[in-house]
């Protein structure tokens, strides 16, 4: 990897990254943990494209997160979708056939905030509460390395795709990113 970002093991900067997200790293096989890493940054520079631009990071090597709420009758479901930079969530086509919904948009952030621990610009698929599905674009589950989230807007995290694809709830869905015209 190259960056102008001083990148370490994840686990050994737990303060780099909201609280949601040190405890399910901590979950992790020490193994897979160890693959994860994380660079402190420019909080204002925390949207993918400053990011990148910035920190000399190609925009393929990223990926953003987008929590949406589907809605079916009454009821309403979170959902993460993990897609690389390069593109956006199908979110009204895939995705809202995936969960079986008739209404699918972003989720209001107040609520996603409140319900993640996590700072609006830092959301990340690792971490999320228990029982979200996290749909991973088939592209960003076979990379070698993502830069996503870390939960603040401080730091970003370097995750292998196939552990973003084995995450709690995960699924690899074919064509869930759309490339950006």
């Amino acid at each position: 990897m190259n960056t102008t970002l001083e990148v370490l093991p994840a686990l050994s900067r737990t303060d780099l990254m909201a609280p949601s997200v040190a405890a399910a790293l901590g979950r992790w096989t020490e193994e897979d943990a160890a693959r994860v890493e994380i660079a402190g940054i420019d909080p204002a520079l925390s949207d993918t494209v400053e990011f990148c631009e910035a920190y000399g990071v190609p925009l393929a090597d990223s990926a953003n997160c987008v929590v949406v709420a589907a809605k079916r009758g009454g009821a309403t479901t979170y959902a993460a979708c993990v897609v690389p930079a390069t593109g956006r969530a199908d979110v009204n086509g895939l995705v809202r056939r995936h969960l079986g919904a008739r209404k699918v948009s972003f989720a209001p952030m107040d609520a996603v905030l409140a319900d993640t621990g996590m700072e609006y610009g830092g959301i990340t698929p690792v971490g999320l509460p228990e029982g979200w599905p996290v749909l991973v674009d088939a592209e960003a589950a076979a990379h070698p390395g993502l830069v996503v989230g870390s939960g603040i807007r401080g730091s970003k995290l370097w995750v292998p795709g196939p552990l973003l694809a084995g995450l709690p709830g995960a699924r690899v869905l074919p064509g869930l990113g759309v490339a950006v015209a």
